[in-house]
C-alpha cells in the first residue's frame, strides 16, 4: 500500500508527542490516503492513492 499521495506527494512526517509534563516521544503523522479511480490525461481510468486534501480541493477528477 502506498504511503504517498500520487497527486501532491504528501507522505508520512515525524514529530513529537508532548505530554503534560513536557516529556517528548517520537510519533508519526500519516496522510489520510484513499484509493480513487481517476480519469487520466489519455482518457483511461487509473487507480491512485490520493489524500483527502486533494479530493476536497478538486485537484482530482473521479471516474
Amino acid at each position: 500500500m502506498s504511503k504517498k499521495c500520487d497527486i501532491c506527494g504528501r507522505s508520512v512526517s515525524t514529530g513529537n508527542n508532548v505530554s503534560h509534563s513536557h516529556k517528548k516521544t517520537k510519533r508519526t503523522f500519516k496522510p489520510n490516503l484513499q484509493p480513487v479511480k481517476v480519469v487520466g490525461e489519455d482518457g483511461k481510468i487509473k487507480r491512485l492513492m490520493v489524500c483527502t486534501r486533494c479530493l476536497k480541493s478538486g485537484k482530482v477528477q473521479r471516474a
